[in-house]
């Protein structure tokens, strides 16, 4: 008895401007799970993101199969919004952006060179005034794929710098692997007030806030009067049925803060900027990149899911093949 086998050639339809890519990484991103809400809502449309049966979407790295879009060839490297899937059919080519530096690793994209690089360079440096010399700045989730960033861009305009992390592990690498001054496990502090005080005896200058909650409650507490508050994200609050309540919202009045929050699809015209700053110093070696790399599609749920606990090290992110 004799196995026949077939080889099926993948080609984007006749006529289209479609974008065939073949996915190598996928980006967990905490945000992705707003994309998977069944229940439209304040925070995303049905409509617009998720349908029932489809795979999830998100940020990723492939190459180019075929294409029916003039500025992508087969063989063109590419990050931007696909499906966890091994194949993804990309049929808005102009969210993707093709890679043109591959002495630095691919996996980078989906990080340092990708989403979360936007959001940490735009962050700092055009959602509020940028850090000045000398500045004191607190970053909490410090040691995942933005929060690094922000720290390390912090430490080369000459700030002092603590962040917050979960887990004994991640506070070493914060002060003894990416340069921050100093960091804490905020889950060992009982009262956080009390905590920053010990960090910030002085008051904080800049914010930069991807938890919420009663972090931000405590931040409050603890800013210098005209203070800026840089908000990327509210990861505490994105999975409870009724938000926590802030208490001390009346220091926003008092010390004259200013709070902005921001998300990356406002700053894309930043990427030709960001690149052109970020790719010497990842050549140079004035900044690292931690990545916690998953191999297999089928490992990809049980490290999204992990965000939200915790789990990973660094950026996370799927190796699919």
């Amino acid at each position: 008895m004799y196995l026949v086998t077939k080889t099926i050639k993948l080609k984007v339809p006749q006529g289209s401007n479609d974008v065939l890519v073949k996915n190598l990484y996928l980006s967990c991103d905490p945000t992705m799970q707003f994309k998977m809400r069944s229940v439209s809502g304040p925070l995303v449309s049905t409509s617009e993101y998720y349908v029932p049966g489809s795979p999830i979407n998100g940020f990723g790295v492939g190459e180019v199969l075929d294409s029916g879009h003039p500025n992508f060839n087969a063989g063109d490297l590419v990050w931007g919004n696909t499906g966890w899937e091994e194949y993804s059919l990309i049929q808005k080519p102009e969210n993707l952006f093709k890679i043109h530096h591959t002495d630095v690793p691919l996996s980078y994209y989906t990080g340092i060179l990708g989403m979360p690089g936007i959001s940490a360079y735009a962050g700092l440096y055009e959602v509020n005034s940028p850090p000045k010399k000398g500045e004191h700045v607190f970053i909490s989730a410090a040691s995942g794929a933005v929060g690094q960033l922000v720290g390390q861009f912090s430490k080369l305009m000459g700030c002092y710098v603590v962040g917050s992390a979960g887990s004994e592990h991640k506070v070493d690498l914060l002060k003894n692997k990416l340069g921050f001054d100093d960091a804490f496990n905020y889950k060992r502090e009982h009262d956080l007030d009390a905590a920053l005080k010990r960090y910030f005896p002085h008051g904080i200058d800049l914010y930069f806030d991807q938890v919420g909650g009663k972090m931000l409650d405590a931040v409050l507490l603890n800013m210098k009067v005209y203070g800026r508050i840089t908000v990327c994200g509210m990861i505490s609050q994105y999975n409870l049925l009724q938000p926590e309540v802030l208490r001390n919202l009346m220091h926003i009045v008092f010390k004259r803060l200013n709070i902005k929050g921001f998300t990356h699809l406002d700053y894309h015209y930043v990427y030709p900027k960001m690149l052109e700053t970020l790719l010497p110093y990842i050549r140079e070696k004035k900044i690292v990149y931690v990545e916690d790399v998953v191999e297999g599609l089928e490992n990809g749920p049980k490290a999204l899911v992990g965000l939200f606990c915790g789990r990973n090290f660094g950026k996370q992110l799927v190796k699919v093949a």
